[in-house]
């Protein structure tokens, strides 16, 4: 099929890779515009666009579809399918209708669960049991179309966000390939979406990432592990240096209590509201992530201090 593919981050790239794999033809690939990063502040390519370049793919990224002149570019590849990845950009209904058979969106997620953003994240904050991967058809409103493929999996208890990304990434790449084989077919029934258990999974804000130890200690657990590796829990406390800033990437709830937030007898554990959790790898501010024994050889940690 002559594919039109629009994606942005490394969630994507798998599936970008497969559909190349698979000998799909991509027209094009849209992606979100470079962007400063770095102390030189150089321009630096969104994932998908330096995969599509290593691949030989023309790259566009609009910063809107607002202009006439972007949707027109838009349809002159003449696509027979649209396929949208964690694009970033939300797509007007002109662009929509565009390709032959209209574009197929890969969510993460097990609609009508997650809608949104970062449906990852959520699903692990949340405590859930189980994510997945979905193919819907795409519509105007926010990840509501209805559905036309989709593989569930497990989340364990001790499953981190980076984790499950990378597996329902390379899920969602086979996935999406079976999609469009049987989309050119004519076979690949779509089912609307339930209309009960809608949740929204809005993008991650800073003010959350910061741990609040007043929470059960399931609660901060499933905190810390959906926040990890990216953008990552945080507590502040004097470690001997002054006040800090102490990301947690990995946990385990232990038992012990006292005040929420004072460091308990063992160091690395931590009192909350009910229990207590176990840091196992966390990062200073400038260093790498070590596990929690490594990095307290440079650490002051005096039973009692209060955390948050």
């Amino acid at each position: 099929m002559r594919i039109i593919f629009m994606g942005t981050p490394d969630f994507a790239v798998p599936v970008l890779a497969e559909l190349v794999a698979q000998g799909h033809d991509i027209a094009a690939v849209y992606t979100r515009a470079p962007t400063p990063a770095g102390r030189g502040m150089a321009e630096r390519c969104s994932p998908v666009h330096t995969r599509a370049a290593q691949l030989g793919l023309p790259v566009r990224h609009p910063a809107n579809f607002r202009e006439d002149a972007d949707i027109a570019g838009f349809s002159a590849w003449n696509a027979d399918v649209g396929v949208v990845v964690a694009y970033g950009l939300i797509l007007p209904q002109k662009v929509l209708d565009s390709p032959r058979l209209g574009c197929l969106n890969l969510h993460a997620s097990l609609l009508p669960r997650w809608r949104g953003a970062a449906p990852i994240q959520r699903a692990i904050m949340a405590g859930d049991s189980a994510s997945g991967v979905m193919v819907m058809r795409m519509e105007a409103g926010l990840d509501t179309g209805p559905i036309g493929m989709a593989e569930r999996v497990e989340i364990k208890e001790e499953m981190t966000s980076s984790q499950l990304h990378d597996q329902l990434s390379h899920l969602g790449a086979d996935l999406m390939a079976r999609a469009l084989t049987a989309y050119a077919r004519g076979s690949l029934e779509f089912v609307p979406q339930a209309s009960e258990g809608v949740t929204y999974a809005r993008k991650i804000g800073k003010a959350e990432c910061r741990i609040d130890f007043n929470q059960p200690a399931l609660v901060v657990h499933n905190h810390i592990r959906g926040l990890s590796q990216f953008p990552g829990a945080f507590f502040e406390g004097d470690f001997g240096k002054g006040q800090e800033r102490l990301k947690v990437l990995l946990s385990q709830r232990v038992n012990g209590s006292g005040h929420p937030g004072e460091a308990l007898a063992t160091p690395g554990q931590i009192a909350c509201r009910d229990g207590a959790i176990q840091l196992l790898t966390v990062q200073r501010a400038g260093k790498s992530a070590l596990r929690f024994e490594e990095a307290a050889r440079g650490m002051v940690w005096p039973n009692g201090t209060r955390f948050g």
